[in-house]
């Protein structure tokens, strides 16, 4: 099997937003990454496509690192991770996943989160991880498995193909075919990299009533808030109530679902 380059995708340009949608629970799925990685500490990382500054802030946290330096093409987002990342230790800068501003050779460990499916070409970013990589140094990221276990999405696509077949090519599933284990170690075989490994990484996503699940659909950035803004008011009424209607909403209105994101790592020689 050949890994295709992808199409170009969807790009976050609110922090605010964004950390409603998806940035909460990328935070938790990275701190569970960083311990699948168990990697020392004192190392200099790069977080690619660093977003709100989630990763980075994790590896700061848990990590114990010399350095951690956050890229992403969003001036927005970048903004928004300099003003929420505390430690001195951090920095960012704007840049191409596909063309790193960065020296080669010049990082212990390269790491993405919840990126490479936003990539118009996933295994030219792939290889520039690897690129700037130190001899010996890790590459490493994860994907929701949108096909699977991520199931606050799986209910809203769910529920819109139910009300709209014509939907079928716009869910992420669909859109991003890499975000299954052999589509990401053939990725990362294809950079060269060694000791390729995947594993799933599942969290709870737990939301506190119904709008706390509904609200982030509504912000118009990524696939299903783009959807879902696109359709007209009694369209997207009728979207929420089917929604609302299958979710498991407990007697004091709490939402608790499972998310699985895929983790792939490998090594420069």
């Amino acid at each position: 099997m050949t890994v295709e380059p992808s199409q170009p995708k969807y790009v976050w340009t609110a922090g605010d937003l964004y950390e409603a949608y998806m940035g909460r629970w990328s935070r938790l799925v990275a701190r569970e990454f960083l311990e699948w990685l168990a990697l020392p500490a004192g190392m200099d990382w790069l977080d690619v496509g660093c977003g709100t500054g989630a990763i980075t802030q994790t590896i700061l946290d848990y990590a114990h690192p010399n350095s951690v330096k956050g890229i992403d093409p969003s001036s927005g987002l970048i903004q928004y991770a300099r003003a929420h990342v505390s430690g001195g230790l951090a920095s960012f800068e704007t840049g191409d996943a596909q063309s790193l501003p960065i020296e080669t050779a010049s990082v212990d460990v390269a790491v993405a989160g919840l990126v490479l499916n936003f990539v118009p070409q996933p295994p030219r970013a792939v290889a520039e991880m690897a690129r700037v990589a130190r001899s010996g140094g890790g590459v490493a990221a994860y994907v929701w498995d949108y096909a699977g276990e991520m199931q606050f999405l799986r209910y809203f696509w769910d529920a819109a193909l139910d009300l709209d077949p014509a939907a079928y090519g716009l869910e992420q599933s669909h859109l991003f075919p890499i975000c299954q284990p052999e589509p990401l170690t053939e990725l990362f075989a294809q950079a060269g990299l060694h000791k390729v490994e995947v594993s799933p990484i599942d969290i709870h996503t737990d939301f506190r009533d119904f709008d706390d699940y509904w609200s982030p659909f509504l912000s118009g950035q990524a696939p299903a808030p783009r959807y879902a803004m696109s359709l007209d008011e009694p369209r997207r009424n009728a979207l929420r109530d089917r929604i609302r209607s299958r979710l498991p909403i407990r007697e004091d209105g709490t939402i608790h679902l499972l998310a699985r994101a895929w983790a792939v790592s490998g090594y420069k020689v």
